[in-house]
């Protein structure tokens, strides 16, 4: 059950870490003024799907307190660092139309070969 916990954790991390992307670009740049950079983020706080994005960051963290019960700090958090990372990059290429380059598939490798390493110290 422990493992469900994780994955529970990523998925909502990385729906919530994808759908704020997605929606705050359609609100532009942050302006510089105060006044503006309130403004934007109290409309975009209103956009329903923004608003998923943060609920499901919330959902993400009950399932890693679940997790925090069965796992070690050192062994549980390589997984959901590794797992949002292959997701979102590979969400964000095949979604957000971003590149995909010999670095972030150089990085991607060495990011999973370390936590099947650590994965092998439970």
């Amino acid at each position: 059950m422990g493992h469900i916990y994780l994955l529970g954790t990523v998925v909502f991390t990385v729906y919530g870490q994808l759908i704020l992307k997605w929606r705050i670009v359609q609100y532009g740049q942050l302006p510089d003024e105060l006044v503006g950079k309130l403004s934007l983020l109290f409309n975009a706080l209103l956009d329903p799907y923004i608003l998923s994005g943060i609920f499901s960051a919330f959902i993400a963290s009950m399932f890693w307190m679940a997790a925090m019960t069965k796992y070690d700090v050192s062994y549980a958090y390589p997984f959901i660092t590794a797992g949002p990372t292959m997701v979102t990059v590979f969400m964000a290429i095949l979604v957000l139309g971003e590149s995909i380059t010999i670095y972030k598939t150089l990085g991607l490798v060495l990011i999973v070969s370390g936590v099947a390493v650590l994965g092998l110290s439970k």
